[in-house]
């Protein structure tokens, strides 16, 4: 089992991958699988709605929402991670995360169909809350269940070192990963004992 870990900051190796790189730890300490993917830093086009993806399988726009379409069904579980600006996750995030959801339905792929999400933010101060429910929105409108910690999946700090002295943050940051971890060994025991996914009328 393997999770996806999606940068959405401009900067490659920051405050974000800092708090990404601590998830990744622990899963590695569980034996579950982590990889890192930077959005990157450069221009992403919003959604369109042109429907093409429709038709061919994938966004019309060649960037790296295509990159991640491509691999993204390989993953059993994932995380979006996100710098606060204004009070709200990262315009290309934003846009990111709108076409990659956009055109994995309208393309019938279903890469991330019952597979266990979950939003990390990283702050200076505040704006943390109202970006975690920006992100979440995705999951709950994408039939992903959203894994917990014990509080808000959030650090502070405006350096990396700064973020790695949250210990409040960071030891959430740790239960995430652990209830994440639970979750995909129970759904991976449920579907070997032949549970059956939902029926919708």
């Amino acid at each position: 089992m393997k999770v996806m870990l999606v940068n959405g900051s401009p900067h490659e190796k920051g405050c974000t991958y800092t708090a990404l790189t601590e998830l990744a730890d622990t899963f590695e300490k569980e034996s579950i699988g982590a990889e890192l993917f930077w959005i990157g830093n450069k221009p992403l086009y919003s959604c369109i709605g042109c429907g093409k993806c429709g038709e061919i399988g994938r966004c019309v726009f060649e960037d790296r929402v295509n990159e991640f379409l491509q691999v993204a069904g390989d993953y059993d579980g994932f995380v979006f991670a996100s710098p606060v600006h204004y009070a709200g996750a990262t315009g290309a995030l934003t846009s990111f995360m709108g076409r990659v959801f956009f055109a994995d339905l309208h393309s019938g792929k279903n890469r991330f169909y019952l597979k266990p999400a979950a939003a990390v933010v990283s702050a200076r101060r505040a704006g943390t809350t109202a970006t975690l429910d920006q992100i979440n929105k995705f999951f709950l409108w994408g039939h992903m269940p959203i894994v917990s910690s014990r509080y808000w999946n959030m650090v502070h700090g405006s350096t990396p070192e700064q973020v790695r002295e949250d210990r409040e943050g960071m030891r959430n940051l740790r239960m995430l990963a652990k209830n994440m971890t639970w979750f995909l060994r129970c759904k991976e025991a449920g579907e070997k004992l032949g549970v059956p996914q939902p029926k919708y009328d």
